[in-house]
């Protein structure tokens, strides 16, 4: 099997680059060869003896996207995107990367013809529903994002589906919650605060809180965000029907109650790191986001997320910090 990630640079391309050439196989059938490309040029993963190819690619770029999938990868993960902040800040960077790269992409999968029909995962976002929202989000709501990221990501489920429904690729959208707590460096989302108020706490840093204790959002570790990729993956063609997007499982909680978790876990002294610091842009973006999602479908499929906040730092604790944090 060939397998193709995109976005791969990434921190979910990076932990499913790791994950992937621990078990060497997706689906029960071994990995021959995994092509990872992103802007910046990925790490190769350690301990992985089978052909990897590593390579910078903007699969907006003119004959980028006919070069990456020339040798017909098997699966592809699409997880190459700019994030909502920086979608929002920069229109044409967004469209370019978001819509552009991922048509792009589907075009050049097209024109192989001659029976090629891939896997091809796309991670989504619930940044495609809009306000106003019901108390739960259920599988069939309406999308009319309120961001130009949930936009991108709306067009691209549209792409995804048609594509699908013409027989040019298997396509399955993955909608993520905030995927969190993410390692390392802050980045661009607007998203980013909900891991910063764990993250840099731990780290024996302040981190600002950017909005109101009572947002209330739906969050997913980076192992369970790496979980739903394989498992959709595994999934039978034609399981989904004709609905091949659909929203993922996970903690839905208030900032406080974040907040609370981190303190149990990791005391009083550590909690206290976290300023309170309005920002209009990102309390505006989060304003537009839905807060709980019922994920009906994907559990029914067996996608599975944690089930406690709890459970989320703790997984941080142990696999991005070795186990400790500072008191």
């Amino acid at each position: 099997m060939h397998v193709l990630i995109t976005g791969a640079a990434g921190m979910i391309g990076r932990k499913l680059t790791t994950r992937l050439a621990i078990d060497r196989a997706l689906g029960n059938q071994p990995i021959d060869k995994l092509t990872l490309i992103d802007l910046c040029v990925p790490e190769r993963p350690p301990g992985f003896s089978n052909h990897v190819k590593i390579r910078a690619v903007d699969l907006s770029a003119p004959g980028a996207a006919e070069k990456t999938v020339a040798e017909q990868p098997d699966v592809i993960f699409h997880l190459a995107g700019v994030v909502s902040g920086e979608a929002e800040t920069d229109f044409e960077k967004g469209y370019r990367v978001n819509l552009d790269g991922m048509r792009a992409l589907l075009e050049a999968i097209r024109a192989i013809g001659d029976g090629y029909r891939p896997k091809f995962i796309f991670t989504s976002s619930i940044a495609v529903f809009g306000a106003p929202f019901p108390d739960s989000i259920p599988d069939d709501f309406h999308l009319t994002p309120l961001t130009s990221y949930g936009t991108q990501k709306a067009i691209g489920e549209l792409l995804l589906a048609d594509y699908t429904r013409r027989g040019f690729c298997d396509g399955i959208g993955i909608r993520l919650p905030s995927v969190v707590v993410r390692p390392g460096k802050p980045n661009a989302a607007a998203s980013g605060f909900f891991s910063g108020i764990i993250r840099e706490p731990l780290a024996g840093m302040e981190a600002s809180l950017p909005v109101p204790d009572t947002v209330v959002h739906t969050h997913a570790s980076p192992r369970a965000a790496v979980g739903f990729l394989l498992h959709a993956a595994a999934l039978a063609r034609g399981a989904l029907g004709a609905r091949v997007n659909l929203s993922m499982p996970g903690v839905c909680c208030t900032v406080a109650e974040q907040i609370a978790s981190l303190r149990r876990i990791a005391g009083e002294r550590v909690a206290t790191r976290i300023r309170r610091e309005q920002n209009p842009l990102i309390a505006r973006i989060v304003e537009g986001w839905p807060q709980r999602i019922e994920a009906c479908r994907a559990r029914e499929l067996g996608f599975k997320a944690e089930g406690s906040f709890d459970e989320i730092i703790r997984i941080h604790i142990d696999e991005d910090r070795g186990g400790s944090f500072v008191a």
